[in-house]
């Protein structure tokens, strides 16, 4: 499985259920690279997109707790075994993991593949992406040419488990 995400300095991902910040290149990079795959999220997550409804053009997997949570046009699993045995049939290099925190922090250890988009500022935030830079088992692999959007500069990176 791939993680992908944008983080700031503090590898802080969002703050009341929202994305720090939208750089159109970030949104457009996140819809080439899952568009066609699966993605994975929690209910927060999802609740945080238009009108809380999956993403179009992606087999949409929802980890909730909640053994009631249902949603239309997605898959709703309940615990990582759950998950794994929906995906038992399906390609890992297929299936992103696209947040929230808990989600990244659950299924990190799942992962081999980080992309993420690293924001030169740091943000008021209340939710976290794990540390790659300060795990052992991660390896910068890439580390994108500098953009800017506006003031921000940000970067594509891709992290390895080693």
């Amino acid at each position: 499985m791939k993680m992908i995400a944008a983080v700031d300095n503090n590898w802080a991902i969002g703050k009341d259920n929202k994305l720090l910040i939208s750089i159109p290149a970030d949104m457009k990079f996140f819809r080439q690279e899952t568009t066609g795959h699966v993605i994975v999220m929690g209910r927060k997550t999802l609740e945080s997109f238009p009108q809380g409804r999956p993403l179009p053009n992606r087999r949409n997997i929802v980890l909730s707790s909640n053994p009631s949570y249902q949603v239309k046009d997605a898959e709703v699993v309940h615990s990582v075994e759950e998950l794994k045995e929906l995906l038992k049939d399906v390609d890992t290099d297929e299936v992103f993991v696209i947040g929230g925190q808990s989600i990244y922090t659950l299924l990190e250890p799942l992962c081999d593949t980080a992309y993420i988009t690293k924001i030169d500022y740091s943000y008021e935030a209340d939710a976290f992406f794990p540390n790659l830079d300060e795990n052992p088992a991660w390896t910068l692999y890439e580390e994108g040419e500098e953009e800017t959007c506006f003031d921000i500069i940000y970067h594509f990176d891709i992290y390895k488990r080693n």
